[in-house]
């Protein structure tokens, strides 16, 4: 045989660990290459040479073995590594790492790429770009009120840094909390007076007291009481209730005057009768417009000593109001403060009523009622469901607001718990610009905007293959669709594509700089030993030469 042969396998041996010495080169220079996935070089033998043919074995002979001899080696495959790649932090909201089999599309110059590293900006125009070559990323926009289309085709991702927002005038409240079931009624009902009035006091001479108390809503008037001395033991007592500023009310109630005698034989001065009763009884206040029911009861006051009539509303209590409040917004974007009071009219019964300051506008159909069940449920809401209308002073359109105060167990509740009323949601919004954009696992693309509120601006696509094997690399960490890759497979990040993406980090480098030093040695043994077989032959060729002489 000859010794070419031999020659021509070392040179294939040298020429073939060089190739796998590039791919590791390779791997090594791009150990921080952002989402570069490394390749692998894997060998095989190539032709070989029969020495003799085999033969099967006989009745009476054995069978013998083929001889071959090969002819040296040849490069079996470059793979590439497609392995998970770590994750580095960054904080920037537009670095995407992808965590899964899928690529970002991107597009330049109507040309489809595939890439994994997603070191992207914003550009002039607004388009989410790879900021090296321009390229685009693919994905879908939403609609102007913030709905992402259906289906999977791409588009040029673009988000407006001008946007705005219109005003949203509030239409629905939802309320939710609870009423305290062991809160006394709200408005007064008792008043009792005590104390003493000077009998020695002259004729016509007069003491006055006065106290505040409420109706059912929790409004405050002024309950005013006069004792003018017309005789010995004898007085006029009168008593009016006026509003909180002391103006007589609409249906008067008082002033009237009535008739206490003391007994001057008691040690303790008690009153003898009142209004002709003795002893005396209680006097009731009723006014069903009001919500006013309180009884007076003055059989407490006793004529000795000095004037020090004082009186008792309920010992002293304040009226039980549970009030919330929650801005809400008319057409023009102004935000106006709504509150809610509720106030206990009877056991299981509360009443409501939504109000806005004076400077605001007004309401109308802003009160209602609520009964609870002595579970501590919503037995009945009137009206059902309740509807207010604001009419704004700014100019605004006038706007109806559906209060959602619950049913059954949900929103507002009667239990012996802390009472607490406060607004759970309002769909109303003031106008307003687009702040900050932030990008969750799925690819969208959610703006900020300067009332609080955001709304989805895009969908970040990816896409898939066969055999990403078969993906051709055009640098810049970019692939284009090759032979035997298939078809691509466009989905939404999630369930679909099982790749799910992570703002604020860049996929690294999968490169085991480890491995790839061992790697290399075996290139370099690889190398040396072949080149130990060229030299070899070289030798014997030599010897074969100079058999001549």
């Amino acid at each position: 045989m000859s010794l070419i042969n031999s020659l021509f396998s070392g040179v294939s041996g040298i020429r073939n660990h060089q190739s796998m010495l590039d791919v590791i080169g390779n791997n090594i220079a791009n150990v921080n290459s952002i989402g570069y996935k490394g390749s692998r070089v894997t060998f095989s033998d190539t032709f070989n040479q029969f020495v003799r043919y085999g033969t099967n074995p006989t009745d009476t002979a054995g069978g013998t073995n083929t001889f071959q001899v090969g002819l040296g080696m040849k490069l079996n495959s470059v793979d590439r590594n497609w392995n998970q790649g770590t994750f580095e932090r960054t904080g920037i909201t537009t670095d995407l790492a992808l965590q899964g089999d899928g690529l970002f599309v991107l597009k330049k110059n109507g040309e489809t790429f595939y890439s994994r590293a997603g070191a992207f900006i914003f550009d002039a125009k607004g388009q989410l770009v790879n900021p090296q070559n321009g390229a685009i990323v693919q994905g879908k926009v939403s609609t102007e009120d913030g709905t992402i289309p259906p289906g999977n085709n791409l588009e040029n991702i673009k988000i407006d840094s001008n946007l705005r927002l219109p005003a949203v005038a509030t239409t629905k409240i939802a309320w939710g909390g609870n009423l305290d079931s062991t809160l006394p009624l709200t408005r007064s009902e008792n008043y009792v007076q005590s104390g003493n009035i000077n009998g020695t006091m002259a004729v016509g001479d007069k003491v006055e007291e006065s106290n505040t108390i409420y109706d059912e809503l929790g409004n405050e008037y002024t309950f005013k009481t006069t004792y003018e001395k017309t005789d010995t033991d004898k007085y006029n007592l009168t008593y009016e209730l006026v509003d909180k500023d002391g103006n007589p009310l609409a249906n008067p109630i008082g002033p009237t005057t009535i008739e206490a005698i003391f007994d001057s034989a008691d040690p303790d001065g008690k009153m003898l009768s009142l209004d002709g009763n003795n002893p005396p009884q209680k006097i009731n206040i009723t006014d069903t417009t009001l919500g006013i029911k309180f009884d007076y009861d003055p059989s407490g006051v006793k004529q000795r000593g000095t004037n020090t009539i004082s009186s008792s509303v309920d010992t002293n209590r304040d009226a039980t109001l549970v009030t919330g409040t929650v801005s809400i917004f008319d057409s023009l974007g102004n935000a106006h403060t709504m509150s809610l009071k509720f106030t206990k009219v009877d056991d299981n019964s509360w009443t409501w009523v939504a109000d806005v300051p004076a400077d605001s506008g007004d309401l109308s159909g802003n009160s209602g009622s609520i009964t609870f069940n002595t579970d501590g449920s919503i037995a009945s809401i009137s009206p059902n469901p309740p509807e207010i209308t604001f009419r704004p002073l700014s100019g605004a359109a006038q706007q109806d607001i559906v209060l959602n105060l619950g049913e059954e167990f949900s929103g507002i509740t009667q239990t012996s718990s802390s009472a607490v009323v406060s607004a759970l949601t309002q769909n109303g919004s003031a106008a307003a610009s687009l702040t900050n954009i932030s990008i969750d696992q799925y690819g969208y693309i959610e703006g900020v905007f300067t009332n609080g509120k955001s709304r989805k601006l895009a969908q970040i696509l990816v896409s898939t293959f066969p055999n990403r094997n078969a993906l051709a690399s055009v640098g810049e960490n970019m692939f284009r669709i090759s032979a035997n890759a298939g078809e691509p497979y466009i989905s939404e990040p999630g369930e679909s594509s099982n790749t799910t993406i992570q703002s604020g980090a860049l996929e690294q480098s999968n490169v085991d700089l480890s491995e790839e030093f061992t790697r290399m040695i075996v290139s370099q043994r690889g190398f040396q030993a072949n080149s130990r077989v060229i030299t070899v032959s070289d030798t014997l060729l030599q010897e074969i030469t100079n058999l001549v002489r």
